[in-house]
């Protein structure tokens, strides 16, 4: 079948909105600007004095579709500043702030949120953000189906372990209206149960020579699957011998020697060296790590998949478990923790979003007019870049940082007695080229993780209900994992709990390059990110589809009604992995701990500071940072 008809038959010329920021047309302020408001289409540097998108009353950055994530707009000054680019005519501002936050996620809002608490509501607060909208990660995505809402999530996904938070990041939830009890009543934890859905794994054809569905195939495969798992029959056989016998591959070595051993060997090494399976084995499991740690089992240790009940490890003691209950994983608003950090925004700025609990948060409409209000001590400042971040005067007895950003083209200055970097810590060295050699490269030691989230609105979801499945795992596939959104239904949000009903498909995407160190593979995902168009995305997404929903009239020229691809080049914490970092090494002496010590009237707030990727991270560094401040009580 030649290209051009295989595009026609999935639909690649369907009406739905395709964003490509290659092709030039993904403008960081939305479509609906171009009729109305063209002097405000600004993102590239066209001369305009008054750049302020924000305030047109149809800027709504959830709404929109296309390449979201690190969008275009967003990262174009960063990378200029980082190859070299000056900007010296920046215009200083007549007003100062007591706080200036660089980076509107997760860690910047908490910050700003735990500085008002300490200093008083009073505090004039600016956060500068480089997207079109805030939260960071924490991305909400809106689609409609009909009359119907549908709110999707595209980064961080959930409020995981909240009975392990700190009671500093736990007691934040509980100030801005979170009782996550509640997510017991608003999780349906039965509903795909009750319609016998499960999960499956699709082998495709160039990977494994043939495409098969298989239900109840994976990660821990039944026994009716493995005989349908299209791969050499010994390695079936070692399947099983993994899934059920009780050996201890490592009989030689004594308990601590083989936690060691463990942490010190890759899955896959495991598998193939101690365990002896079938090099059919690894294409099972190879991506089975992807949306945890962003590549493969080639590069994450055994003892970490021990820790996650991978396969092979029955025979061999258990690794100790944390005291208390283990939660179950339902803590999840539609949007993920972008409710989070719309909920911090509505406690911040008065009047960005109507309502006053959690529920309500779900499906309010926020007023991004009033983000940067004059009138409110607390301001946020989307489409605004840092790229300088200096005290005035020697750091040790500055009694100001200002802090030059650009914005619609042009480069601006603010100052306050404070500031809090709560940026990704690989571009602060950028910022702050005064800092010692030694601080900088700290914070340049982690490469952040790459990985896609993409939400695709569907008509219905028969598809999945007739095949009997909510999950499908794809070893070998563009995508790695596809599943039906998680079921919440809260406030006046109600979930499309019928499979007649438009819902969203949730995919996941790291794009590694197995046999490198970790770090080589994310900067090779990073570099095939940012060169990946969405007509790319959108035909992965399309054939997949077709192909493994093929036997349930499944149609994606007639099925797909949206897709939304959020791409983060830069996107989880670098989380300190064991197979290529020393063991003996002192928590003092962790990059993270050195890159986030205090720099006189600048501090450092994200969860690249602790070294996981995590909300709760986030939140507890904001704390930490703005503690810094407390304690030299020189605001």
């Amino acid at each position: 079948m030649s290209r051009k008809r295989r595009d026609h038959d999935l639909g690649m010329n369907s009406n739905i909105t395709r964003r490509d920021f290659l092709n030039g047309v993904g403008i960081t302020v939305g479509s609906s600007l171009l009729g109305s408001n063209p002097f405000l289409l600004n993102v590239f540097g066209v001369p305009d004095s008054a750049f302020a998108p924000e305030k047109d009353p149809h800027y709504y950055p959830p709404s929109k579709t296309g390449l979201r994530g690190s969008h275009a707009g967003s990262f174009e000054v960063a990378h200029s500043l980082r190859d070299g680019k000056q900007w010296p005519e920046a215009q200083e501002e007549k007003e100062t702030f007591d706080l200036i936050v660089v980076g509107g996620g997760m860690s910047g809002l908490s910050a700003a949120y735990f500085f008002r608490t300490s200093f008083g509501s009073k505090a004039r607060i600016l956060i500068l953000d480089n997207h079109d909208d805030f939260g960071g990660h924490a991305k909400r995505n809106e689609f409609r189906g009909g009359d119907r809402l549908l709110i999707g999530y595209g980064g961080t996904q959930s409020i995981e372990g909240p009975g392990h938070y700190s009671p500093e990041a736990i007691g934040l939830l509980k100030e801005i209206g979170i009782d996550v009890q509640r997510f017991y009543k608003y999780f349906d934890q039965n509903l795909y149960k009750s319609m016998n859905m499960k999960r499956a794994t699709f082998f495709d054809e160039e990977t494994f020579g043939v495409d098969r569905l298989v239900p109840g195939a994976g990660l821990h495969s039944t026994p009716e699957a493995i005989p349908q798992i299209p791969i050499d029959e010994t390695a079936r056989k070692d399947l099983a011998r993994l899934e059920n016998e009780a050996v201890d591959y490592l009989p030689s070595l004594s308990v601590e020697e083989k936690r060691v051993k463990l942490i010190k060997t890759s899955y896959k090494d495991f598998l193939l060296q101690s365990a002896k399976v079938h090099p059919d084995v690894i294409k099972v499991f190879q991506t089975a790590p992807h949306g945890l740690y962003g590549v493969g089992i080639d590069a994450v240790s055994a003892d970490n998949c021990r820790g996650m009940s991978y396969p092979g490890f029955k025979g061999m003691p258990a690794p100790p478990r944390e005291r208390g209950e283990r939660e179950p994983y339902i803590f999840h608003f539609p949007d993920g923790n972008a409710s989070i950090a719309r909920l911090l925004v509505r406690a911040l700025v008065p009047g960005s979003a109507p309502g006053s609990t959690m529920e309500d948060i779900v499906t309010a409409k926020m007023n991004y007019a009033k983000l940067d209000d004059p009138t409110s001590p607390v301001r946020i400042r989307l489409n605004s870049t840092a790229i300088r971040a200096r005290h005035v005067g020697d750091p040790s007895a500055a009694k100001e940082v200002e802090v030059t950003y650009v914005r619609g083209g042009k480069a601006h200055k603010a100052r306050a007695a404070q500031c809090v970097l709560a940026c990704y810590n690989m571009v602060i060295p950028y910022l702050c080229p005064e800092m010692s050699d030694k601080q900088k490269e700290a914070l340049a030691y982690a490469v952040k993780i790459p990985l896609v989230y993409t939400n695709v609105q569907i008509r219905n979801w028969k598809s999945f209900q007739k095949l009997g499945l909510n999950n499908i795992y794809c070893p070998g596939g563009y995508f790695s994992s596809f599943s039906l959104d998680f079921p919440v239904s809260i406030g006046a949000y109600k979930f499309p709990s019928s499979p007649e009903e438009s819902c969203l498909l949730h995919l996941v995407r790291t794009p590694c390059r197995p046999g490198l160190d970790c770090k080589d593979q994310y900067r090779a995902g990073r570099a095939d990110l940012l060169a990946t168009t969405f007509e790319t995305f959108e035909r992965n997404i399309r054939d997949q589809l077709a192909r493994m929903l093929g036997t349930s009239d499944f149609d994606p020229a007639r099925d797909i009604q949206a897709i939304t691809v959020n791409r983060w080049p830069h996107g989880y914490a670098y989380e300190y992995n064991p197979l290529f970092e020393p063991l003996d090494r002192p928590d003092s002496e962790r990059p993270c701990v050195i890159g986030r010590k205090p720099f006189g009237r600048i501090k450092i707030a994200n969860s690249d500071a602790d070294g996981h990727a995590y909300t709760n991270i986030a939140i507890d560094q904001a704390y930490r940072a703005v503690r810094e401040i407390s304690a030299k009580g020189d605001l």
